[in-house]
């Protein structure tokens, strides 16, 4: 948590803005954030102590105005307030700092490499994010770890995240419809987890094939029940060409 001096009375969270007013720049600041998010509800749909915030204020002092970043995520802090849901996220009431920040920096360049770093650096957010699909000579995606109140650049794509218990990075693939380079979470071997579409593409391919097995099974169950009569029907055309020979097949031994 921050150390710095608060004043005596405090708003709450209803009573500051929850808007800065300002636009994003582009769709992928929603997007790719987004994408982020719609995994999360999946793989932890389960748990309730976190929070993954969309374009939300970052409220650390009442005089000054939020820091708004892309996307956060705090953990060990309550999923949901009430169906009203948090208009903004006040550090003083949450008493938890985000644990991760993303910035995917748009065409209009807003320092997320100068002045926003040394803004999450100084919050104590141990995972600093920032992504540009429009670099050339560096790496898309970079993830700044605090170590000893500095951020370091971590290496590699996808970066493991132990806090966290994820990895991120990037790579080419389709959200909504769109095919390009976004950002996905990793498990520990690197593997990416699926977006929900592709889940639901994998659930209906899965059931397509429980059904086939189970039709196949179905079909062979059938055809042992004819080869089944079969045999039976050959037993009983023996046995009548028996008795017309004056055997009996009963007494056959």
């Amino acid at each position: 948590m921050l150390e710095y001096n608060l004043p005596r009375y405090l708003p709450s969270a209803e009573e500051l803005p929850d808007s800065d007013e300002t636009p994003v720049d582009n769709e992928l600041q929603e997007l790719i954030p987004g994408l982020l998010k719609a995994i999360l509800l999946i793989l932890w749909s389960e748990r309730m102590d976190w929070l993954f915030a969309i374009d939300m204020g970052i409220y650390y002092h009442p005089d000054k105005p939020p820091i708004v970043p892309d996307g956060f995520l705090s953990l060990g802090v309550e999923r949901f307030y009430d169906e009203e849901l948090r208009p903004s996220y006040v550090l003083w009431d949450e008493n938890v700092v985000p644990i991760f920040v993303l910035e995917v920096v748009s065409q209009n360049y807003r320092k997320e490499y100068t002045t926003k770093l040394a803004e999450y650096e100084a919050l104590g957010v141990f995972y600093y994010v920032i992504y540009s699909s429009r670099r050339r000579r560096k790496p898309h995606l970079e993830v700044h770890k605090l170590v000893n109140g500095k951020y370091e650049l971590q290496e590699g794509n996808p970066v493991w995240l132990p806090e966290i218990g994820l990895g991120i990075g990037c790579e080419r693939g389709n959200y909504c419809g769109v095919t390009r380079e976004w950002i996905y979470w990793y498990n520990e071997q690197g593997q990416r987890y699926l977006t929900p579409a592709e889940q639901v593409k994998q659930e209906t391919l899965r059931a397509q094939q429980e059904t086939q097995r189970a039709q196949q099974e179905a079909q062979r169950a059938q055809q042992e029940a004819q080869r089944a009569q079969q045999a039976e029907l050959r037993v009983q055309q023996l046995t009548e060409q028996l008795r017309a020979l004056g055997i009996d097949p009963d007494n056959l031994g």
